[in-house]
């Protein structure tokens, strides 16, 4: 009874700024951690970027001091904030969370996907 959506994604050109949105839709205790991963045609899934309940944050070394993440509790929402964005960023990009439902069960849950495409 949980779902991610995702938004904000679309074509930018190199140096351009995208802002990503994931908000958490339904009934659920909490959520423990939220992220965003990318997926680009012929390579494998990578973590871009995470933050936990504590506002403990990891981004891949690849979008480190370009990219940031934060989240609005009160709207349980994510946001990826990517500035001088790169041709090699180009993905689909997937809202990850870890969720703990009402019965405190563990739950990890997936957004549909949003296109990033960076080119001239």
């Amino acid at each position: 009874q949980v779902q991610l959506v995702e938004s904000g994604g679309g074509l930018v050109q190199p140096g351009g700024s995208l802002r990503l949105a994931c908000a958490a839709s339904g009934s659920f205790f909490t959520i423990v951690s939220m992220g965003w991963y990318r997926q680009a045609p012929g390579k494998q899934r990578e973590l871009v970027a995470a933050i936990t309940s504590g506002g403990v944050t990891n981004f891949a070394n690849s979008v480190k001091g370009r990219f940031t993440i934060s989240r609005d509790s009160a709207k349980n929402t994510v946001y990826l904030q990517m500035n001088s964005l790169k041709p090699e960023d180009t993905a689909v990009y997937y809202c990850n969370a870890g969720i703990l439902t009402r019965s405190l069960m563990e739950n990890n849950l997936w957004g549909q996907g949003t296109q990033v495409t960076v080119s001239s």
